[in-house]
């Protein structure tokens, strides 16, 4: 497996990542060594395999999205359509409607751009109204096309979350928001930090086993 070493000055611990492109990330802390990054990655090994074989079970997401397929949508599958009135094609799927310029073209970038543009709203929104019940003050929320993470949180009090959150069920998608909020308050994966996700979401336990299980459909 390819290994990048990264030090970071913020870091606090060593931390490991399997990216998409199967890459393994290792995160130095300021102070840490490189020796022991390596043992590190050597203690993890056996979890290593384990994602490994996860990424190599997915299929591959097709490049070119066509009328009749489905994708998933808040959770449910939707299959796409395309209809015509007037000399206007749109894209329909679920109780959604996206102007095309042609009939015949690639459904996956109209597709994108439209779900993008509904998440930066929506995903927002919610993320504001957690915040708000949860009485986390939030410097800056911001929704990305991120990779290989559903969501993250910076030293600076920044939310990220992934576009492909409008894809899942509203409790996972409240869930991976109310995961980052919390490391607002720790930004390690602490006991004190699962304390705090479980008495903001408790039943975020079944939102992890709906990921694992599903995540392969989430991009289409």
């Amino acid at each position: 497996m390819p290994i990048v070493y990264r030090r970071h000055a913020r870091a606090r611990n060593y931390v490991l990542r399997l990216h998409a492109d199967k890459t393994v990330v290792v995160t130095v802390p300021r102070g840490g060594s490189r020796a022991f990054a390596r043992q590190f990655v050597s203690s993890r090994a056996a979890w290593l395999e384990k994602q490994w074989r996860v990424l190599e079970s997915r299929k591959i997401p097709p490049q070119v999205l066509l009328p009749g397929m489905e994708i998933l949508f808040r959770g449910h599958p939707a299959r796409l359509e395309i209809q015509e009135h007037d000399d206007v094609w749109h894209l329909r799927f679920a109780e959604q409607a996206v102007p095309l310029r042609t009939a015949e073209e690639n459904l996956r970038p109209p597709l994108e751009d439209h779900l993008q543009r509904l998440a930066q709203r929506e995903l927002m929104d919610r993320a504001r109204q957690l915040a708000q019940q949860f009485g986390m003050a939030v410097r800056r929320i911001t929704v990305r096309n991120q990779k290989s993470r559903w969501g993250s949180c910076s030293y600076n009090g920044t939310i990220s979350l992934n576009w492909r959150l409008i894809q899942l069920p509203g409790q996972v998608r409240d869930y991976i928001i109310i995961h980052e909020l919390m490391h607002l308050r720790h930004l390690d994966h602490s006991t004190q930090f699962w304390a705090e996700v479980e008495k903001a979401c408790p039943d975020y336990r079944q939102a992890e086993d709906w990921l694992k299980k599903n995540s392969g459909q989430v991009g289409f």
